[in-house]
């Protein structure tokens, strides 16, 4: 005769061969570890870089009179030359304006120009490849030192007194030798490229070249003597 025995009784065993344990699913009540966030930084997420290729790094403006008004650093290390500032609404406000972008701005000129600022990106970003094939070096740094060598450091104006009118020899702010360098080199590309089969990437290229080296070569740096002997003939 059976003994009854108090509690459950014992699980019925499993029928056929033994199965292998399933891994967790989606809905199972197993806890999964959470992932770590990773820490928070006050860096940006890379370097930022000229068309994504030049380094903003070791750029540097020997000229101190002009340090002020070749904008590299901070919030003026852009990716693309285009940042859509209002620059022009107040005075000496373009003096913050990223120096490349200056470029950008003064390619757009002679009226069928006028607006396609995309046009002019894309001329600037050719003319920087074909400077750094050019020179092997950082076509930024190059682009500084042109702007440095190519603005006149005196010029001479009209003085009128008592109905006589003369001209008399004054030095240039470092703001419009920065200005004048930059309109003298797009200038002197945009001459040397109408009616000739060079591009003007190619031009704007072979013309910042001549201008950091300083050589008569270039366009902008003839006219920058042209402007010192006449200021000088009229001290």
């Amino acid at each position: 005769r059976p003994i009854k025995t108090s509690g459950a009784s014992p699980p019925p065993l499993p029928l056929g061969p033994p199965q292998a344990p399933q891994a967790p699913g989606p809905h199972s009540r197993i806890p999964t570890p959470t992932p770590t966030p990773p820490a928070m930084s006050n860096t940006y997420a890379s370097e930022p870089k000229l068309f994504g290729k030049w380094s903003y790094d070791n750029i540097t403006v020997a000229d101190i009179s002009v340090q002020d008004y070749i904008q590299l650093k901070g919030k003026c290390s852009v990716w693309l030359p285009h940042t859509a500032g209002r620059y022009a609404a107040k005075r000496f406000r373009k003096a913050q304006c990223p120096i490349v972008e200056r470029l950008v701005n003064s390619l757009m000129m002679h009226g069928r120009n006028s607006g396609k600022k995309l046009m002019a990106v894309r001329i600037v970003k050719h003319t920087f490849d074909l400077i750094n094939l050019m020179t092997k070096k950082n076509p930024i740094q190059v682009y500084v030192n042109a702007v440095m060598n190519a603005g006149p450091r005196e010029d001479s104006t009209r003085i009128g007194n008592a109905g006589v009118a003369r001209r008399q020899a004054v030095d240039v702010s470092p703001l419009r030798r920065v200005n004048v360098a930059i309109h003298l080199m797009t200038t002197g590309a945009r001459l040397a490229c109408f009616r000739s089969l060079k591009t003007i990437a190619e031009c704007l290229a072979d013309e910042i070249v001549y201008a950091s080296e300083d050589k008569h070569n270039s366009y902008a740096i003839k006219k920058k003597d042209e402007t010192e002997r006449v200021a000088k003939a009229n001290r």
